[in-house]
């Protein structure tokens, strides 16, 4: 007791958490008890001196909100309740008891009759009105945790609680409460009667609707506008006895409401109809339509048309929930159902106006609900307008009616597909059944004219996706008349194109052998076995073509399989070595390189949806291309090899890739063995599938190598890259090998394309197997930054390939967060006060958080999350530190390379907040002479021109600078780079929108006059952005004039 008086005592002088949190301590240790804190606080809860009676309140309502449940029985319960509900008739005590009794309620041992009283002593005690909103929080914290643990004892007080509750929640208007309230409302709604008292809770419910609350600034709450409505339409539909009552309200909100509110109405209405019934819906029916038809029929913007569209959808839903659709016919469709058809039906007899996209809109929804009317207006929609098609008075409306009908289709295919539903499945047939072949005979009619052929196609698509709709021969007919459109010029069905092969493509996932035995012979008929001349542009152009279809159609396992047959057939024909064969090796390249691409776009589609008949091509493909190369590789260097060169090197490694990203471990060390094999011993059987053509020892790793073997490397490199990090090398010391191999690519003979291969099985290596590799990174740090990186002796060229080398190495480590990473950075940083190779190294730490094609997790790489923000907050202080100086100095001008590519690197949001500091640093970098800096810094200004336009002075201060700058930029006599001069115009263009008018006016006369003289430029795109710029800076001028006068 002393204990408890002196904590009591302390708190009341101090009012420090301390003494709660031990009296809480020693009534979890048994030392207290809740009685002896009540005792100690006597005096003070009876005392005359109402601060000190609420202090003594507050005191134990705040020990009772941290006690341990179990820790009170129900007899300090009975005390407490009766204690707290006594102290609601005190206007001094009332908060902090309403605060006590929060806490009481979730107590596990409060019983029926403590539940009672103290509701009974909140509804006769306690005036809302007159209480702050945390109160009134608190009171509605108290009902809704008695509805969540004590429902069935407040069913018991019916009526009482029912009016007590209204009462408490009449004119609330804080959101928090409001979030409360909701939620209270609407188990009231569901599970109580209350039949009695529906007007009441109709009144203080529906009175907040619509919700018009916008969320201050920095709302450390966080309920958003959205929170509410969610919550109040889940009170609104929460009873059928709220339709008779609610639809009048939405029915006036929709007439004189804003487009938000008509929009939160349909919203409202679509949860609120099935709810409230079919009858209600039927009683209100003609009053809704007329209201949805004008937002329907006379839209005032696409939102709320969407929304009244989902109303109506709703609406036919609920009129005919009760009726059977078997049962439907024809003479069943009465009342406000035939009406509205029939309206429909009006508008559809003029298919060229505006109306009658509207009406169709109306049939599509109704197609939608699925009830007795979609069939029924289906049908008579798709009989009108299929005799209007047929009409010879209405063949101007051709075009118009075939649109209708493809939106029609469209609507009654709604989300099925055949992938989800089986083709022999007829339990559900489509409302298009009985017009289906008239609709294909007029679709495939519509196909032979230009004005409905897209049409067309977009409604047949939509129709071969229906589900059980069309049949397996009908399906044949169709890619019959569709493959006759390949047949024709580019340029007579350039627009369709894209239809036609999104048309096919669903044919092929449904029935491909119609594909390949109709479509693909078109097709490959047109990729000749001998490379047209380069004069030949409309040979050139159809092979081009050929290939993009086939690309886009052969992604099922039976195409692709006779794709990757025909195209290799194609390759070995065009990359045949033969001494006497004479042909235009450019034109031929160009031809192979096509072909390779659509096989490796088809490729990359097939593992981004992760097909699993691609494992299969690492026996049945890459043998294949290894020897198509290899022995292009060997062949002699006076014979031409087409194949041997680097352009068809890159995509025939990423085929490779591509493969190998799909074979599971197991195949994977297999197929890196067989490479192993060939490039570090020569034997090529493994890869290959057998020998060679040719006799020439393979030794691409050789100084002495050829060139066309060490451009061969290539291959080697993306097996590499793209292995799984379990995969171990076949190698005895990978360190040693990595180091063999860096020699070998910082060879003088080595050419920048065998370079960048090197550095991706470095980067690859190091990325995945950073443990097997200490001894090179150790060797990389302690003797090859001296011998190549730092060496002043060797040539300058020597010294960039190095910091190449290095910052594959670099990145590896830092897309991991490896703690190596900073100690290579650091290297680079040195490099920076070297004048021979101090942009290089700039540039190098800048692309450094750049992403690439190698280390990603589509190739296995360890990728740690906001590496990149790490790096960026580590390296960007110091170069902030070494580009602040004014001198000008080479080392400053060095940072100031590295800022720029690092901005350029980094996603906008990473240095958005440093901007208003990197504006000046940003200005400087505009008269460097490299093009691509100078297009990194205005690209990043560009780009966060919307953020510094928040703050006015942020550009305002630099408009002078920027303005010059600019303008120094697009001319062409300053900047030969279209692509810098095009960049600054573009942010001259955006200028007049963030610089204030008096700012920007004296520079007016002068920028018009360069920008007339750049509309002469030689690039039409600079022109076209110069009369962009020109137009905003006059119209600029004018409303701003026109403002202030």
């Amino acid at each position: 007791m002393a204990t408890a008086e002196r904590l009591v005592r302390s708190w009341m002088a101090s009012e420090k958490d301390s003494e709660v949190d031990e009296s809480v301590a020693g009534i979890s240790s048994g030392q207290l008890t809740l009685l002896d804190i009540i005792r100690a606080l006597g005096e003070f809860l009876t005392s005359e001196e109402d601060r000190l009676r609420m202090k003594g309140v507050e005191f134990l309502s705040s020990v009772l909100g941290r006690c341990p449940h179990e820790r009170l029985n129900r007899q300090a319960i009975r005390v407490l309740t009766t204690f707290y509900c006594s102290k609601l008739e005190d206007l001094e005590t009332i908060i902090p008891a309403l605060n006590g009794l929060s806490y009481l309620v979730k107590f596990p041992n409060i019983q029926s009759a403590e539940v009672k009283d103290i509701l009974n002593a909140v509804f006769a005690n306690v005036k809302m009105r007159a209480l702050v909103q945390s109160t009134r929080f608190f009171v509605f914290s108290i009902v809704d945790s008695l509805i969540t643990s004590h429902r069935d004892t407040l069913k018991e007080m019916g009526s009482t609680f029912l009016a007590g509750y209204v009462n408490l929640a009449v004119g609330e208007k804080d959101p928090r409460n409001l979030m409360l309230a909701f939620a209270i409302a609407r188990v009231v709604l569901v599970e109580f009667d209350t039949l009695a008292h529906i007007e009441d809770l109709f009144d203080i419910t529906f009175c907040y609707f619509p919700i018009t609350f916008r969320p201050p600034p920095d709302d450390p709450y966080g309920i958003s506008a959205d929170d509410l409505k969610q919550s109040l339409r889940l009170c609104l539909s929460a009873t059928p006895a709220f339709g008779l009552l609610g639809i009048p309200v939405f029915l006036e909100k929709l007439t004189a409401g804003s487009p938000s509110t008509k929009r939160d109405t349909l919203h409202a209405m679509d949860i609120c109809l099935p709810v409230y019934g079919s009858a209600v819906s039927r009683e209100f029916g003609k009053k809704i339509w007329s209201s949805l038809k004008l937002e329907i029929f006379q839209p005032t913007d696409p939102d709320t048309e969407y929304s009244a569209l989902n109303t109506l959808q709703a609406l036919v839903r609920t009129m005919h929930a009760d009726k059977s659709q078997d049962a439907v016919n024809e003479d069943s469709i009465t009342g406000l159902a035939r009406d509205m058809c029939n309206e429909c039906m009006q508008a559809l007899k003029e298919p060229e106006k505006a109306q009658a996209r509207a009406a169709i809109k109306v049939i599509c929804a109704f197609a939608r609900a699925n009830g007795p009317l979609s069939r029924f207006a289906v049908s008579q929609a798709a009989e009108l307008l299929i005799r209007n098609f047929h009409d010879p008075d209405e063949v101007s409306n051709r075009a118009s009616v075939v649109m209708l009908l493809t939106e029609l289709i469209e609507a009654c295919r709604g989300d099925a597909t055949h992938a989800s539903i089986s083709q022999s499945s007829h339990s559900s047939l489509s409302p298009l059944t009985a017009s289906k072949d008239a609709l294909l005979g007029l679709l495939i009619v519509s196909l032979k004219m230009p004005a409905t052929c897209l049409p067309a196609l977009q409604g047949l698509t939509a129709l071969v996706r229906t589900p059980t709709l069309v049949a397996d021969d009908e399906l044949g007919y169709i890619v019959l008349e569709v493959s006759e459109l390949l047949r024709k010029e580019p340029d007579e069905v350039e627009d369709v194109t894209t239809d036609t092969l999104a048309l096919l493509s669903a044919i092929a996932g449904i029935a491909p052998h119609h594909l390949s035995s109709q479509t693909l012979p078109i097709l490959f008929s047109f990729l000749p076995d001998v490379t047209p001349s380069r004069d030949a542009t409309a040979q050139r152009a159809f092979y081009w073509r050929a290939l993009s279809s086939l690309s886009a159609l052969c992604v099922q396992p039976q195409l692709f399989e006779t794709l990757v047959v025909r195209l290799i057939a194609k390759l070995d024909l065009l990359c045949a070595i033969s001494p006497t064969r004479t042909f235009d090796q450019e034109s031929t390249t160009a031809y192979a390189h096509a072909i390779l691409t659509a096989l490796t776009n088809t490729l990359d589609v097939k593992v981004s949806s992760k097909d699993v008949d691609v494992p299969k091509y690492a026996e049945q493909l890459l043998p294949h291309m290894f020897r198509l190369y290899l022995d292009a590789a060997l062949a002699s260097s006076e014979v031409i090899a087409v194949a041997a060169d680097p352009r068809l090197l890159q995509v025939g490694a990423r085929i490779i890739r591509l493969v190998n990203q799909t074979l599971n471990i197991a195949r994977q060390e297999k197929l890196v063995a067989a490479v192993f094999a060939a490039y570090t011993q020569g034997d090529v059987k493994l890869i290959t599938g057998g020998l060679l053509n040719s006799s020439t020892p393979f030794a691409p790793l050789y100084l002495d190598a050829s060139p066309r073997q060490r451009n061969s490397f290539i291959l080697f490199s993306s097996t590499i890259v793209s292995l799984r990090k379990e995969v171990r090398m076949p190698v005895d010391n990978l360190s040693t090998f990595l180091s063999e191999l860096v020699a070998w690519s910082d060879n003088p003979s080595s050419t920048v394309f065998q370079r960048e291969a090197a550095s991706h099985v470095l980067a690859s290596n190091v990325n995945k197997h950073v443990d097997d590799v200490s001894d090179f990174l150790s060797s990389q740090l302690e003797d090859y930054s001296s011998s190549a990186l730092k060496n002043t002796t060797i040539p300058a060229e020597a010294r960039k390939n190095a910091i190449r080398t290095w910052s594959s190495v670099t990145r590896a480590l830092l897309v991991r967060s490896h703690p190596s990473a900073n100690v290579f950075i650091d290297h680079l940083f040195e490099l920076l006060d070297d004048n021979t190779v101090d942009w290089d190294a700039a540039r190098a730490i800048g692309l450094l958080a750049n992403d690439d094609s190698v280390l990603t997790k589509r190739n296995d790489a360890v990728l740690k999350i906001l590496h990149v923000q790490k790096y960026f907050n580590t390296v960007m202080p110091r170069l902030l530190e070494g580009a602040k100086g004014t001198k000008g100095s080479r080392r400053e001008t060095a940072y100031l390379v590295a800022l720029a590519y690092l901005i350029n690197a980094v996603p906008k949001a990473v240095y958005v907040t440093q901007m208003p500091s990197l504006m000046p640093i940003l200005l400087r970098g505009l008269d460097l002479v490299d093009p691509s800096i100078r297009s990194h810094i205005i690209n990043t200004l560009s780009n966060n021109i919307d953020i510094t336009s928040t703050d006015k002075d942020a550009v305002s201060m630099y408009a002078s600078t920027l303005v010059l700058a600019m303008l120094k930029n697009c001319t062409y006599s300053e900047m030969p780079d279209p692509g810098v001069r095009a960049a600054a115009l573009k942010y001259l263009a955006l200028l007049p929108g963030t610089v204030r008018y008096d700012l920007l006016h004296p520079y007016k006369t002068r920028v018009l006059k360069e920008l007339a003289k750049i509309l002469d430029d030689p690039k039409r795109a600079v022109r076209k952005e110069a009369v962009i710029a020109r137009y905003g800076m006059t119209t600029f001028s004018v409303v701003q004039l026109f403002t202030m006068n």
